[in-house]
């Protein structure tokens, strides 16, 4: 199994952005290098889904997805995955305890749209993933002030990394998390399937 998987040495921070990516789109690359700028990461390692469990409809099948993203998304410092497929999980705090064990040393740091920050607390163990990871917050359009009063930034209101000292994330001590602004590129993949480009 191993061999299939990205590779990362130990003291490297890996920055973790997950999702059905049906389809990748150039929103999801262009926070993605948002995030090697602002966060202070030596990688980032998409994580493409088998599903996700909040959503009733099943995405298009994984290699479509892969592909799709692979042609979305090119830099040398990141990885287009199917991590858990290779895992088995579901849910993002099993998959992150599974990559805690597969890559011992390795820091990961998870990454997010403001969007999905508004809805953290519907995740399972949302407290856990929180209090144990790094996470990186990216504004997209429409979500800014829905995540800043959300419950989970209510709940971690004094883990608050600011924006101007973002490069800190990476090495900061969990819990910690940081929401920056970044330049919009207002794309959605819902969008595309909506106008039948998908």
């Amino acid at each position: 199994m191993r061999y299939e998987l990205p590779y990362a040495r130990p003291g490297q921070v890996v920055g973790l952005l997950g999702g059905s990516f049906d389809p990748a789109h150039q929103g999801h690359a262009h926070i993605t290098r948002e995030a090697l700028k602002r966060f202070g990461l030596d990688r980032v390692w998409w994580l493409v889904s088998p599903g996700n469990p909040l959503k009733e409809n099943g995405p298009a099948a994984i290699e479509v997805r892969l592909a799709r993203a692979r042609v979305v998304m090119q830099h040398p410092r990141v990885d287009v995955t199917d991590i858990e497929r290779h895992t088995g999980t579901r849910y993002t705090a099993q998959t992150l305890k599974a990559l805690q064990a597969m890559y011992p040393g390795v820091r990961f740091v998870w990454l997010m749209g403001a969007d999905n920050l508004a809805d953290f607390h519907r995740w399972g163990r949302w407290e856990w993933i929180m209090a144990n990871f790094p996470v990186g917050v990216i504004a997209r359009p429409g979500n800014r002030v829905a995540a800043r009063m959300s419950p989970a930034a209510n709940r971690f209101r004094q883990a608050k990394i600011s924006g101007r000292a973002s490069h800190l994330l990476a090495r900061a001590p969990s819990p910690a998390w940081c929401l920056v602004n970044v330049p919009m590129v207002d794309v959605s993949s819902s969008q595309i399937r909506a106008q039948g480009d998908w």
